[in-house]
């Protein structure tokens, strides 16, 4: 059974609460965190898209000293967030047409980037390389290959897509974007493929 992308944002809206419940705190992220953050220093501005509850990513980045920017589509999963953080910076929007008038210093997409079909994450770059300074960090979960699949949130069959490497590395680069890692089902991080680049 396939899952519509149409239907992401309704089920994070149902299933914030136990979405919540279920993701891991254990910071397995941690190390690419690190790799991500080694050219910007605390004070820098962060934008976390798709930051869902704001829990481990967003409390990572506020815990190191950075300045963080949160951006969901899911009011389900702001509410909780602002409830943990009310002087945070939590805004509703969908990546789709992200449009904030501001750059950052570096931009991560951790468990939300790979919700978007092929056409409209070739169209997100766009987007998220317009709103990167020069010299810029940018990092995303990916698919290891092309194609389409299914996940599950709190139970719910949920879309997932992604390019090839190589259909990556070609939209950054149109994008003014470099690729600077790749790694394809990291086991430290319960196998998540990990994309990072750099606005030159």
């Amino acid at each position: 059974m396939s899952a519509d992308p149409k239907d992401t944002h309704a089920i994070y809206e149902r299933q914030a609460v136990e979405y919540v419940k279920g993701r891991s705190k254990a910071l397995f992220e941690a190390r690419w965190l690190a790799r991500f953050t080694a050219s910007l220093k605390p004070g820098d501005h962060v934008l976390d898209l798709g930051c869902g509850a704001g829990d481990p990513i967003a409390r990572w980045f506020m815990a190191e000293g950075f300045t963080v920017t949160g951006v969901d589509f899911s009011a389900a999963m702001l509410s909780i967030a602002r409830d943990r953080w009310p002087d945070g910076d939590w805004r509703q929007a969908d990546m789709r047409s992200l449009d904030l008038d501001q750059q950052f210093d570096g931009i991560i997409g951790w468990n939300s980037f790979f919700h978007l079909t092929a056409d409209e994450q070739t169209d997100c770059i766009a987007r998220m390389a317009r709103h990167l300074k020069p010299g810029g960090a940018l990092m995303l979960t990916v698919g290891h290959g092309a194609g389409e699949v299914t996940g599950t949130v709190g139970g719910e069959l949920v879309y997932h897509a992604s390019l090839s490497p190589a259909g990556y590395a070609k939209c950054l680069e149109e994008n003014g974007l470099r690729l600077t890692g790749f790694m394809a089902q990291d086991p430290e991080t319960q196998s998540h493929t990990v994309l990072m680049a750099r606005k030159d």
